[in-house]
């Protein structure tokens, strides 16, 4: 956990829970467990105002408890991560890739279960066609069972899981054995959504009906209060069995998408679809840390590729043995049997888009020739100077320039070998080498302390604009409300001329100086999420 890293969950938790939950969260990341009366102690803030905050980054998944951790009887101590709170940062493209998959519909589940963290099935399923209701054409209405089909699929693709069943204060104390011997603490680990048997299986639901269309004005606000309250009594078959999202099986899917991507640039789209098969066949049978995934005959291959290809074997063959001999090594051959046993290089391939995103990095802020240099060194692995100047076919006076520019910039290392012990300069070798991984750690931090200041700068153009946003706001609301009472045209025109020429050109300013920033952040954290799976697969495979 670096100061970066820290500095961004701050502001993640500020922009989507206030600065109060910021402040606790903060507080947890940088001391660790801790209980309750410790982080009053240390924050001042009142207990009412705590107690809260913890119930917010519980129900998101970004804090976790547990007791007894040092001794029967000691108090619950609450602790959180900083991948638990990055996570926010990917929720745009959690939602963009359930629309991709599942519609309309799965898209709204899942921006459901992320707004709220924890939720029952029967709930999500009447808010989400509450909402696609709304959005019909009138006298049409979603069916309920319609949203139901796309929850269960989302649960069959294991995109969503059931919470993990959290233990009691209790669970530690039972399971201490009864022979009155002292026994030491033990520490006890946090439950996960796999822990159970039932982490994927959809309750039947006796929910039976349409989505409602809201009511507009105080009295249709009463009337939606009045029937919330009668509706919220009723069970449904699956009280007490909350649902979130599995963020890992996105990361998985996210993983896939951009080794098929890479060998698409590098080879073409029929490669990439027999890459995607194999992906797709081993994606319930291989570990989300495997480097690799689990051997498959190209004769399975063959018959689980789409039939709208059409490719005959002879050709499969070949584009197999093309996707061996690549020297990306996406793919690589295991065995014989079967025509040839095949498995994806998940390491290998995390470890060249890695490569890739650095490659562009130096290429973007130092130039071509030093992405030159620098790609050289990350081929050779040692090369002194001269041998730079050689190789790269760069003048000596450019390439020594650049390399001292990269080795300011920790980019390039420089190693010294001497040949007597005295390490005298004249009888000792000097050479330039590129480290990937503590590189790519580096570039990590680069990545957080950019979003960090992508966040700060929209939060102070939000800010600033402040009275503007609201008055359009409320003009929105205005036109909404006359709109669906039939107002005339007339009545329409006259709000809408509220906001004056001057202010729509600023608000179209801010909005398009928003989508700017808010699209920086989406690449930043492509780029983020390459290094950190590189990061970990580097970390899992050592």
């Amino acid at each position: 956990m670096t100061s970066q890293a820290v500095r961004l969950c701050g502001l993640l938790l500020r922009e989507h829970f206030g600065e109060v939950v910021e402040k606790v969260g903060t507080h947890l990341l940088r001391g660790g467990a801790q209980n309750l009366r410790t982080i009053i102690h240390e924050t001042g803030i009142p207990l009412d105002l705590v107690k809260k905050s913890l119930c917010v980054l519980v129900q998101h998944g970004a804090c976790v408890f547990s007791s007894d951790r040092k001794g029967t009887g000691s108090p619950t101590e609450y602790r959180t991560s900083c991948d638990s709170i990055l996570r926010i940062l990917r929720y745009p493209r959690y939602i963009y890739t359930a629309k991709t998959l599942y519609g309309d519909t799965g898209e709204l589940i899942i921006e459901e279960l992320l707004q709220r963290g924890h939720v029952t099935m029967s709930s999500t399923v009447k808010t989400v066609a509450d909402r696609l209701t709304q959005n019909m054409e009138e006298g049409c209405c979603m069916d309920y069972n319609e949203v139901t089909s796309a929850f269960s699929k989302l649960v069959e693709t294991h995109f969503l899981q059931r919470c993990p069943l959290m233990a009691g204060a209790g669970t530690t104390a039972s399971a201490t054995p009864a022979t009155g011997t002292p026994t030491a603490p033990v520490s006890i680990a946090v439950p996960t959504a796999e822990s159970f048997p039932d982490c994927y299986k959809v309750p039947h639901l006796t929910l039976v009906g349409r989505g409602k269309r809201q009511l507009c004005g105080e009295d249709g606000e009463d009337q939606r209060n009045a029937k919330k309250v009668k509706t919220d009594s009723q069970t449904h078959g699956d009280e007490r069995i909350c649902w979130q999202v599995n963020f890992e099986r996105f990361h998985l899917h996210f993983r896939d998408q951009a080794i098929i991507s890479a060998v698409v640039n590098k080879l073409d789209q029929m490669s990439s679809e027999i890459v995607r098969t194999m992906l797709r066949m081993s994606e319930v049978t291989t570990s989300p840390t495997a480097a690799y995934t689990k051997p498959l005959s190209a004769n399975e291959i063959f018959r689980s590729l789409p039939t709208s290809y059409n490719i005959p074997r002879p050709i499969l063959d070949q584009y197999l043995t093309l996707l061996v001999d690549d020297p990306m090594e996406f793919v690589g051959k295991s065995g014989e049997s079967g025509g040839g046993m095949f498995v994806v290089n998940l390491h290998r391939a995390l470890a060249n888009l890695a490569r890739a995103t650095l490659e562009s990095v130096v290429q973007e802020r130092f130039g071509s020739r030093s992405a030159r240099i620098f790609r050289l060194l990350l081929r050779k692995r040692h090369l002194e100077q001269k041998q730079v100047e050689d190789f790269a076919m760069i003048p000596a006076k450019e390439a020594k320039d650049m390399l001292y520019t990269l080795l300011s910039q920790n980019l390039v290392q420089l190693q010294e070998i001497p040949k007597t012990p005295d390490f005298a300069p004249s009888r000792t070798f000097y050479l330039y080498t590129v480290n990937q991984l503590p590189t790519a750690r580096m570039l990590l931090q680069n990545c957080y302390k950019t979003v960090g200041n992508l966040i700060e700068r929209r939060l102070f153009e939000s800010k600033e604009s402040k009275r503007l946003l609201e008055k359009s706001q409320r003009i929105e609301a205005i036109l909404a409300s006359l709109q669906a009472s039939g107002a005339e045209p007339e009545q329409l025109t006259e709000v809408e001329e509220m906001i004056t020429a001057t202010e729509k050109q600023q608000l179209e300013a801010l909005r398009l100086h928003i989508n700017k920033l808010d699209s920086a952040e989406n690449q930043v954290d492509e780029s983020i999420f390459l290094i950190e799976s590189y990061v970990t697969s580097t970390a899992s495979t050592s």
